[in-house]
């Protein structure tokens, strides 16, 4: 018998964390919570930074650009969750979940190159610091988010394309507070072997190079300060990268070490746990990290409300 074409498909259920009607208003009330923190403390990085003439540098603007698109990573999935448990319903059409696939890859492609160029921005400020501003001049610093936008948005739109050309059945519940890719992929009951090799394929190309980019500029970033006599010279030197090292870990740690794990025992709650750490608790955290041991941002912080 010829599988149902997904043109007929109207609409998949997101089955969420908990059916239990007595945690809703708990899991709307904490979810709202940290949406908000996220949001507006993002917000307040971004205002810091562009109000601030002291902060008009290269590692501030990928700063900001980083917590501008943790805004948008956040946005994508949360409200429509908090919808779903506002109005008792687990309901998303099928062409809203193709569209949150969309933006939840392009935005979770964005965070893994961010991270890396803000890597290389600590790498040229350590290891080439008389040469700094020469090579991470504006046009470079534009270059280094536009390029990284379009191929995120190249491969969203691949990773779209691809699931658009499956067909669904009748089993349409995903295990899951969001349309993630890999969870839509196994609900299809075409083949789906090409999907597949795009998906690995992709995650080595746009997770392993970037993640391979921020080794190799660790490592000459710690030879470097190896290299430096004083102790306060490397104390500072380090200092510099400890916020952005505690990013890429609470990053690279969720998405992919919990993420693969819990895929590979095949516990749908563990995989949206996982999902819930990257995509809701990371960018709850990245402000807080990058304020808390900043000096500059507390400043920017205490002259943007008035309190300096």
């Amino acid at each position: 018998m010829k599988p149902t074409n997904n043109t007929r498909i109207s609409e998949f259920l997101l089955l969420g964390f908990s059916e239990e009607p007595e945690l809703q208003p708990v899991m709307f009330g904490l979810f709202l919570s940290m949406y908000l923190i996220t949001v507006f403390g993002n917000l307040f990085i971004i205002l810091a930074t562009v109000s601030d003439s002291h902060l008009h540098t290269p590692m501030y603007f990928l700063l900001s650009n980083l917590s501008f698109v943790d805004i948008c990573f956040t946005s994508t999935s949360i409200p429509k969750m908090l919808v779903n448990i506002l109005m008792q319903s687990k309901v998303i059409t099928y062409a809203g979940c193709i569209t949150q696939m969309y933006f939840l890859l392009l935005f979770a492609g964005l965070d893994d190159f961010l991270l890396t160029v803000m890597a290389y921005d600590r790498y040229v400020a350590i290891c080439h610091p008389l040469h700094y501003t020469v090579i991470m001049n504006p046009r470079l610093c534009g270059l280094l988010v536009l390029v990284p936008s379009i191929m995120s948005a190249l491969h969203s739109l691949l990773q779209s394309l691809m699931v658009l050309r499956l067909s669904f059945c009748t089993d349409l519940e995903i295990p899951h507070f969001l349309c993630e890719l890999n969870q839509v992929v196994h609900l299809a009951c075409s083949d789906t072997f090409l999907n597949d090799m795009v998906i690995y394929f992709a995650a080595v190309l746009l997770a392993g190079c970037p993640l391979a980019g921020i080794f190799y500029s660790y490592s000459k970033i710690v030879s470097s300060i190896y290299g430096i006599s004083s102790a306060q010279g490397k104390y500072k030197a380090f200092s510099t990268c400890v916020s952005h090292l505690s990013v890429v870990s609470l990053f690279y740690c969720t998405s992919l070490g919990v993420y693969l794990s819990s895929a590979a025992t095949h516990n749908s709650h563990s995989s949206a746990t996982a999902s819930l750490m990257y995509t809701v608790v990371t960018p709850m955290l990245n402000p807080f990290i990058y304020s808390l041991r900043n000096k500059d941002i507390k400043q920017a912080l205490k002259r943007l409300f008035g309190r300096e």
